[in-house]
């Protein structure tokens, strides 16, 4: 008996040093479901975190990051090629998603304020490089190592990399306190974005509810419903595609009260006659030119608009385009007026009103705005799709081309003379430019890039918990030993070069040019190629300004971070 329990005892001994073998080798060895393991737990973690609040403040995605660094100094680490790897690709994922949510927007928001945002985040660059420059003549601090804590600083990894090249390429030496510099003012780069902007909101006494509503008025639709009646004399008996030509402006016809007061439809072949009263769909650029040419504004009642449709049979609907076929097709090319009497007078396009000329292109997920009788609008429904089960399939063959060109695209090589290394966009900047073209333009190709609301928000959110995952769990051994051997000094030096270019530029934003605080936001985190800040930016508000200014001034500073950086290198080896 006693030999039974013995050999019990050494199979139950056995056993339990199986299992912790098996969890040590999962928890801190090596491999791909270590790797996994590791940063699913980090985002797990770091996402629980997210949503304590202190006071209505909350760091949100952020304690990714730092649930990172805590795992990576308690040993709990990941393979270096597996972290770059889960870096790059949530990183990609991340641009690539915000990219394919402004691209429909973007032209006009550069023509509405992007030359402004592109020179206060200019700005933004000059002052960091001049701050860390200063800092590095008064304290006596190496200027390489300053680059370090500036990329850090201004959490711009590609920064960093470019710089790491160059010292190579002119000194053949790898020098580590780059990267040790970076590690170490990284995570407040990443905070001190954020304090900026609460210092910004504090400064004005902003308050978002109030600010959300003010951007949404001044959001207001891109096209206007104005009634004009027909008094310009040499408008009379003209037709409206004529009118249009002449004013060389967008807008539609939709209704007409004509001089006996009756409703009827419009099309291009309609003729104008004194006192008609149009209703009109028109672009807010070129109001004031056609009610000035056509003849004076007056205000018609919804109510008897809708009365007299209700006499005609007349209705208005919403239906959405789901024919993949139909993808770049121009609105004209279905002749939709001319065969069913029907009048397509505004597309919304990713909350965007467009009016309906007959030039436009639609897109899949587009809806439009029709007015006819009933049994024509079915039939115009059944032409366009209005399927919205059709939607919800991803266009993951679409997402993938245009990841595959944007890195193309980030990989090129833009040579400077005197300038040692070519300089990149990188991966981020690539695949960000490219889903902006390709939202904006694709279905000219028949590229069909619409994705849901849903799917976008699941794609971005995936990508910066990736990325913010494997920059913690890269960044957090011997985090401690390089602030304790004098690393806390490289702290401050950056938290400076932080935070003193954005206060300056936020106050500049808005108190002179007068932005509102969303776009500051988007100004702030674009300035400093920070996806974890422009997520902050995103968690305040249900609009997309923020994520427009910063893929408005992302591009461009991403180019200059890396110029600038590669340059302070060749001044301090020169």
């Amino acid at each position: 008996m006693l030999g039974i329990l013995q050999k019990d005892c050494y199979l139950c001994a056995d056993f339990r040093f199986q299992v912790m073998e098996w969890l040590e080798n999962l928890f801190l060895g090596s491999g791909i479901a270590h790797s996994v393991m590791i940063v699913a737990l980090t985002i797990a973690l770091g996402l629980l975190l997210g949503r304590v609040k202190i006071g209505s403040i909350s760091l949100g995605v952020t304690w990714v990051l730092f649930m990172g660094i805590l795992l990576s100094h308690l040993g709990l680490g990941i393979d270096a090629q597996i972290c770059n790897f889960v870096k790059e690709f949530g990183l990609i994922l991340f641009v690539y998603s915000i990219g394919i949510q402004v691209g429909p927007g973007f032209v006009s928001s550069l023509r509405e304020g992007g030359l402004r945002l592109n020179l206060l985040a200019v700005t933004t660059i000059l002052l960091g490089v001049v701050t860390c420059y200063v800092i590095h003549r008064v304290t006596g601090e190496e200027l390489t190592t300053m680059v370090g804590v500036l990329s850090g600083a201004v959490t711009n990894t590609p920064g960093l990399g470019a710089a790491q090249q160059t010292v190579f390429d002119v000194t053949g030496e790898v020098d580590n306190t780059l990267a040790s510099a970076y590690a170490v003012s990284y995570p407040l780069g990443v905070v001190g974005i954020i304090v900026s902007m609460l210092i910004v909101r504090a400064m004005f006494r902003i308050r978002l509810e109030r600010e959300a509503v003010k951007a949404e008025r001044s959001d207001a639709p891109r096209t206007l419903r104005v009634d004009v009646r027909v008094t310009n004399p040499a408008m009379f008996g003209r037709r409206i595609d004529e009118v249009a030509r002449i004013t060389r402006s967008k807008f539609v016809v939709g209704r007409i009260f004509d001089h006996n007061h009756q409703q009827r439809m419009a099309s291009g072949e309609t003729e104008l006659q004194e006192n008609d009263i149009l209703r009109i769909v028109v672009s807010s650029a070129d109001v004031e030119l056609v009610q000035s040419l056509i003849g004076e504004k007056v205000k018609v009642n919804d109510s008897e608009w809708q009365a007299a449709s209700e006499s005609k049979q007349l209705e208005k609907r919403r239906i959405v385009v789901t024919k993949p076929k139909l993808n770049g097709r121009h609105i004209g090319d279905l002749h939709i007026r001319e065969n069913y009497n029907v009048t397509i007078t505004r597309v919304v396009r990713a909350g965007i009103e467009l009016v309906a000329t007959y030039e436009l292109r639609l897109q899949m997920g587009d809806v439009v705005v029709v007015v006819g009788h009933k049994h024509d609008l079915d039939e115009v429904a059944n032409i366009l799709g209005n399927s919205v089960k059709r939607l919800d399939r991803p266009n993951l063959l679409q997402m993938f081309i245009g990841i595959f060109i944007g890195v193309l695209v980030g990989s090129i090589p833009i040579v400077f003379p005197g300038i040692p290394q070519p300089v990149k966009l990188g991966l981020a900047g690539g695949p960000l430019i490219v889903a902006i073209l390709l939202a904006r333009y694709g279905a000219r190709y028949k590229l069909i890039t619409f994705t849901t609301n849903s799917a976008n928000m699941m794609i971005r959110e995936i990508g910066i918990s990736l990325f913010l995952a494997a920059v913690g769990l890269g960044a957090g051994e011997g985090f401690v030993e390089s602030i304790a051997a004098g690393g806390y000094w490289w702290i401050l030096y950056g938290v400076l070069i932080t935070v003193l270019p954005l206060l300056v530029v936020g106050f500049i934003a808005r108190k002179a040019c007068k932005f509102d605080y969303f776009t500051i936001m988007g100004l702030m985190s674009g300035a400093m190629t920070d996806p974890p800040a422009l997520a902050y930016a995103n968690s305040l508000s249900s609009n997309d300004r923020s994520a427009v200014a910063y893929a408005s001034v992302y591009p461009l500073t991403m180019f200059l971070r890396i110029f600038t950086a590669q340059i302070l290198v060749l001044v301090a080896l020169s």
